[in-house]
C-alpha cells in the first residue's frame, strides 16, 4: 500500500482532482457573489461587514489554489491552502450540523430549494466528502515532502 501511496501518478492524480474540484467550486462563486455571500451568511459565523469581502475574495483564492494544483506550481504552499480551507468548511458545516442548523453548503453556487431534513443530509455528505478532500491533500502534501530536497539549493544547483 505505501508503494502505491508513493507512486508520483497517484500524487498527480490526487492534485489534479483537487485541483479541478476547487476550480469548479470557484466559477460559480465569482460570477454569483450575492449569491454567496448568503451563503456565508447563513452560516451565522461571520458580522454583516465581511461577508461582501469574503464573497469576492474567497472563490478567487480557490481558484488560483485550483489552478496552482493543476499546473503543479508552488505546491506545498497552495496544498496548505487547501487543506486550511477544506478544514475549515468541514468544522463550519460541524458546528452547524451539531446545532441541526440547516444551512446549503454554498460550495459549487446556488442550489434548489430543500426541505430541512434534505440539507442535513446534504450536510452530512459534504462532510465526508470534504474529509475525502482532505485526504487528497494529505497526499500531495506527503508526495511532495518525499519529493522536498535535503538542503537549500545552492548557486547554480537546480531544484
Amino acid at each position: 500500500m505505501r508503494r502505491l501511496l508513493q507512486h508520483p501518478w497517484v500524487a498527480l492524480g490526487a492534485r489534479i482532482i483537487l485541483g479541478l474540484v476547487f476550480i469548479s467550486a470557484a466559477v460559480p462563486k465569482i460570477i454569483d457573489p450575492p449569491g454567496f455571500a448568503k451563503a456565508i451568511w447563513a452560516y451565522q459565523f461571520f458580522p454583516s461587514w465581511s461577508l461582501n469581502p469574503l464573497a469576492l475574495s474567497l472563490p478567487w483564492l480557490e481558484l488560483f489554489c485550483g489552478l496552482a494544483l493543476c499546473l503543479g506550481t508552488w505546491l506545498r504552499a497552495v496544498t496548505l491552502w487547501v487543506a486550511a480551507l477544506l478544514l475549515s468548511f468541514i468544522l463550519a458545516l460541524s458546528i452547524n450540523l451539531a446545532k441541526h442548523h440547516p444551512v446549503d453548503c454554498g460550495c459549487f453556487g446556488a442550489s434548489a430549494p430543500k426541505s430541512e431534513a434534505e440539507r442535513l443530509a446534504d450536510m452530512r455528505w459534504t462532510i465526508a466528502r470534504d474529509v475525502a478532500l482532505l485526504l487528497l491533500a494529505v497526499e500531495v502534501l506527503w508526495a511532495t515532502r518525499l519529493r522536498a530536497p535535503a538542503s537549500a539549493p545552492t548557486d547554480g544547483q537546480q531544484v
